[in-house]
């Protein structure tokens, strides 16, 4: 990936795709040699899609089936597949993807998958993690990047971002403030995987000896 011009990613959502457009404004802006090949969506009243749609990026739509019906999960896995095949990326991202995966679809993707959880993994896997986390009581809080595998939020985590939470703080407030976070490290992310900092090839293998360990961390407010 690093010998590319451009590294080619397709991105998975299910919201309003607020990371999605960090990658639009970097791929348009050219502060990351990247190539969005297309957007895949569980919803189509997400607003990921209009950002997509805005920015000439194709997008799949996998919500429904033609009779109307909600498509289940084995049935996006099928034609979500079909669609990675046919736009060959190097890379696809995760954000704010609201679906739990099959383990022989995630085998099957024919490239590294990387998913944005907002929590400092292995801590806090799942959802609802602002709130969690607040009545932990716990000093810090953030975000992070890890390889996707077919245990929830179990991959190698490759970056974090991290805040202290405050003394007032509100799930609400917390979660804004992670946000921020996201839109830090998804770049930075990328970045290190371009430069060949981050080899997901070789981490999946767990060829790591001499790596610096992992994650990469970042310290913001």
């Amino acid at each position: 990936m690093p010998n590319q011009s451009r590294l080619k990613i397709a991105v998975l959502v299910s919201g309003s795709g607020s990371n999605l457009q960090v990658m639009i404004d970097a791929m348009q802006n050219g502060s990351l040699p990247i190539e969005i090949v297309g957007v895949i969506s569980n919803r189509e009243d997400a607003y990921a899609v209009v950002r997509a749609k805005t920015a000439g990026i194709h997008v799949s739509v996998l919500s429904h089936t033609t009779s109307g019906k909600r498509m289940s999960i084995a049935t996006f896995e099928k034609h979500a597949l079909e669609q990675l095949n046919t736009w060959q990326p190097d890379l696809v991202v995760l954000a704010g993807f609201m679906r739990v995966l099959s383990a022989e679809f995630i085998h099957a993707v024919p490239c590294p998958m990387i998913n944005l959880h907002p929590s400092l993994l292995p801590d806090y896997k799942g959802l609802d993690t602002h709130h969690r986390v607040l009545r932990a009581g716990e000093a810090y809080h953030g975000c992070s990047v890890h390889l996707v595998v077919p245990e929830l939020d179990a991959g190698q985590v490759l970056t974090q971002a991290w805040l202290a939470i405050c003394s007032d703080e509100t799930a609400e407030s917390l979660a804004l403030r992670v946000q921020k976070l996201e839109h830090q490290l998804v770049p930075f992310t990328l970045e290190l995987i371009i430069k060949g900092v981050l080899n997901l090839a070789t981490i999946q293998a767990g060829q790591t000896e001499g790596f610096v360990p992992l994650p990469y961390r970042l310290w913001l407010d």
